[in-house]
């Protein structure tokens, strides 16, 4: 993937595969990407894990960015290495992003969460939900680090469920932004235009390589997810959501495209390419929607008497942290019609392979 000077296959971290990616590793990485210099602890996990901060370049504009909040949503870790590869190479285009740009970044926010594979942190507190009341020390950690540096930019990274598709389309929503809403009205203010910006420019150069592919969150407003505050506080903000790409469940495309996004954004303040955008081509980013399933199963009928022709049996994976590794194991399943919803992968009960794997699987368990 190449965007001008901006190859990723040359400093993808090769290392650093698949769904789970523990703290140790995360900090271990980090370590043979940027000086010891570069970080300093910002605070400590309930169960006391160091947080780390880098801090890359000396340029006036300052980018905050944070991941794994969630500590199962690990793509934008692995995209945030990648980019730290690609600023250890010292290019000309490097280079010059960091003689004008001080990049802050916190490459693993809930360290426990992300051993533990879970969205919450220790105590079960969503992160996410805790920026105004900041009762878990993983929430002080962020807010003190976003009053000193005083950033003009924050990128606030996750991952999306499968379940996303784009607008009323069959097209799954590889990527995903929001310019979060700054108040109940939702008002267009200085800070959401410039992020708005700054998500039409990264949507331009991803449908080069995921046509149809972006998809946009709904942007009501919740004073105590993060993303909300800071931009209710005037600083643009942007969340990113890397999702899911056809037969690819460890994400590494979706991976591919977070760095080249990230990259994009950062190039875009630094060179204050997202003047040339108006705000109309952020708002002709379909919304997502929630059509995807991880398995149609048409026709099961064929397998079970209780259905109805005009039927499909809809399944979806839970993520099960096993030996270190990311199992997807078939959980959830619904009775939808026929032809309402998309599958990341359909089965045919018509076909005799179908029918033999899905009895081989046990997908067909009782569903009460």
């Amino acid at each position: 993937m190449r965007i001008k000077e901006f190859d990723y296959s040359n400093f993808k971290v090769a290392s650093i595969k698949g769904r789970y990616l523990n703290y140790q590793t995360t900090i271990d990485t980090v370590s043979t990407l940027v000086d010891n210099s570069s970080i300093r602890v910002i605070g400590q996990s309930v169960r006391s894990l160091d947080i780390p901060l880098i801090t890359l370049g000396s340029g006036s504009k300052r980018i905050l960015m944070w991941s794994q909040m969630h500590g199962n949503e690990s793509t934008t870790t692995k995209a945030v290495l990648d980019l730290l590869s690609f600023f250890k190479t010292n290019s000309p285009a490097a280079t010059a992003i960091l003689e004008a740009a001080t990049l802050y970044i916190i490459p693993v926010l809930n360290p426990d969460g992300a051993n533990d594979y879970t969205r919450f942190n220790a105590n079960e507190v969503d992160l996410n939900r805790d920026a105004q009341d900041r009762t878990q020390p993983e929430s002080k950690a962020l807010r003190a680090v976003f009053e000193e540096v005083k950033p003009h930019y924050c990128f606030n990274l996750h991952d999306q469920r499968t379940l996303f598709n784009v607008g009323e389309t069959d097209k799954v929503a590889t990527v995903s932004f929001l310019s979060p809403a700054a108040d109940q009205d939702r008002s267009i203010t200085d800070s959401r235009v410039r992020s708005m910006k700054l998500i039409a420019d990264m949507n331009d150069v991803l449908q080069q390589y995921i046509p149809g592919g972006v998809g946009r969150y709904d942007d009501g407003f919740n004073i105590n997810c993060v993303g909300d505050t800071f931009q209710f506080e005037a600083v643009p903000t942007i969340l990113f959501e890397s999702g899911h790409y056809p037969k690819d469940y460890d994400r590494d495309q979706t991976r591919a495209l977070i760095t080249v996004s990230i990259y994009t954004a950062i190039n875009s303040i630094v060179y204050q390419l997202y003047d040339f955008n108006e705000v109309e081509a952020y708002h002709k980013i379909p919304e997502n929607n929630q059509l995807f399933y991880d398995i149609i199963v048409e026709n099961p009928q064929i397998l079970d008497s209780k259905y109805k022709e005009e039927q499909v049996l809809a399944i979806n994976y839970q993520e099960v942290l096993v030996d270190q590794k990311i199992e997807f194991v078939p959980k959830a399943f619904e009775i939808k019609p026929k032809g309402a919803f998309y599958g990341h992968k359909t089965l045919d009960m018509r076909l005799d392979e179908d029918r033999e794997e899905l009895i081989k699987s046990q997908y067909l368990t009782e569903q009460d």
